[in-house]
C-alpha cells in the first residue's frame, strides 16, 4: 500500500470531525471500510494516529504531525489547476474574521497579506469565543479563531464548521520574587494562598476549567479579580500583586516569570471556526495553514515552552520547534 492524496483527506476527516463515523458519512465511505482503512495507513506508518474512546477520536502526538503536513500536501494539490489564466486567484474576495485574545493575529495577518494579497481581510477583536460563534451564526462574521478545552468541546450548529491549530497547556505567571520562583514547575495547589487574577467567562468553559483544576489540587482560590488586559496584566503581577494563567506563547515583561503547572492540569485548544457557505475551502485552507503556521512559530520562540516540552517530552522524535503539535489532549 502507498499513501495516496484520498488516504490524506481520509486522516484529516477523521480528525476534524473528532469520529470515525462522522468521518465515513461525509465521505460516502461505510465506518467498517473507513476503519479499516485507517488501520491500513497506521500500519503503513508504524504508529498509531488516533485514540479511541467511547465519545469519539483524538489526535495522538504523531497523529497530529501527520495530519498537519496532509493537510500542507493537499492545500498545494488542491491549488494546482484551480486558477484560470487571466482569472481571480482562488482566495480573492473579502473575509470578515473575528479574533479571541491571541497572539496569533498580527503575524498571521501579515502572512495572509503575502500570501493572498488578493483577500481582503478586516478583523473583528472580541474576548469571548461564545460571543465569537454568536456572530458567526448570526452571519455577521465569516471565520475566527477562537479556544475550547478539552473535555469541554466547542458547540455550534450544522452552519459553522471548526478545525484544530493547536492544543497548549495553560502557564501560569508569577512575580520574579514569589517563593514559587525557583521552582521548575510550580504546583497548582502551591498557589492556594495566592491572590489571582481570572480572565471572565469566555462561553465555552473559562473560568469554569481553571476552578474546577483549583478543585481537583483541594482549594477554592481565597482573593480573585476579574481582569484580562494582558499588558495592564503583566504589571500588577510585576509588582507581587498577584497570579494568573496564561498561554505558553505569552512574552512576560521584566518582573514577571511564566512557569509551567506541574502535572498539566490545564489545556487549551485554539480553534478555527468558519461559516461553510460564506467562506470557500481555499480560503479556509489558506487561513487553517497560516495559522498553524503562525503559533507553531511563536510556541518555538517561548523558552519556557521549549524548556517544558524537552522535560515532558523527550522523544525519539524531538519537537522540532517548527510545526510539531504538542502532545495532549484534543
Amino acid at each position: 500500500m502507498e499513501l495516496e492524496l484520498r488516504h490524506l483527506r481520509a486522516l484529516c476527516a477523521i480528525a476534524d470531525s473528532g469520529s470515525v463515523g462522522r468521518a465515513a458519512a461525509a465521505l460516502g465511505f461505510t465506518q467498517p471500510a473507513l476503519s479499516t482503512q485507517l488501520r491500513r495507513i497506521e500500519r503503513l506508518l508504524g504508529e498509531g494516529l488516533f485514540v479511541r474512546s467511547s465519545a469519539g477520536v483524538e489526535l495522538t502526538a504523531y497523529g497530529a504531525e501527520v495530519v498537519s503536513q496532509a493537510r500542507e500536501i493537499l492545500t498545494r494539490a488542491d491549488a494546482l489547476g484551480r486558477r484560470r489564466s487571466g482569472g481571480p486567484p482562488a482566495t480573492a474576495g473579502a473575509l470578515r474574521l473575528g479574533v479571541t485574545n491571541t497572539p496569533v493575529t498580527p503575524a498571521l495577518l501579515d502572512a495572509l497579506r503575502a500570501a493572498c494579497p488578493h483577500l481582503a481581510v478586516s478583523v473583528s477583536s472580541v474576548y469571548a469565543t461564545g460571543e465569537l460563534l454568536e456572530l458567526l451564526e448570526a452571519g455577521r462574521l465569516d471565520a475566527a479563531l477562537g479556544v475550547d478545552y478539552p473535555g469541554l468541546p466547542v458547540r455550534h450548529s450544522s452552519a459553522l464548521a471548526h478545525r484544530a491549530i493547536n492544543t497548549v497547556p495553560i502557564f501560569v505567571a508569577i512575580h520574579a520574587g514569589h517563593p514559587l520562583a525557583h521552582r521548575v514547575e510550580v504546583p497548582l495547589e502551591e498557589l492556594a494562598e495566592d491572590t489571582w487574577f481570572v480572565a471572565s467567562d469566555d462561553g465555552v468553559g473559562w473560568p469554569g476549567a481553571f476552578y474546577e483544576a483549583c478543585r481537583a489540587a483541594g482549594f477554592t482560590p481565597a482573593v480573585t479579580h476579574e481582569f484580562h488586559v494582558l499588558d495592564q496584566l503583566q504589571s500588577m503581577i510585576a509588582k507581587g500583586l498577584g497570579v494568573t494563567a496564561v498561554q505558553p506563547t505569552v512574552c512576560p515583561v521584566d518582573g514577571v516569570l511564566v512557569k509551567p503547572l506541574a502535572g498539566d492540569p490545564l489545556w487549551q485548544r485554539h480553534l478555527l471556526v468558519w461559516r461553510r457557505e460564506l467562506v470557500d475551502g481555499p480560503v479556509v485552507e489558506a487561513l487553517h495553514h497560516h495559522a498553524v503556521r503562525t503559533h507553531r512559530n511563536l510556541l518555538a520562540r517561548a523558552p519556557h515552552l521549549q524548556k517544558w516540552l524537552s522535560r515532558a517530552y523527550p522523544p525519539a522524535r524531538p519537537p522540532d520547534g517548527s510545526g510539531t503539535a504538542l502532545p495532549g489532549p484534543g
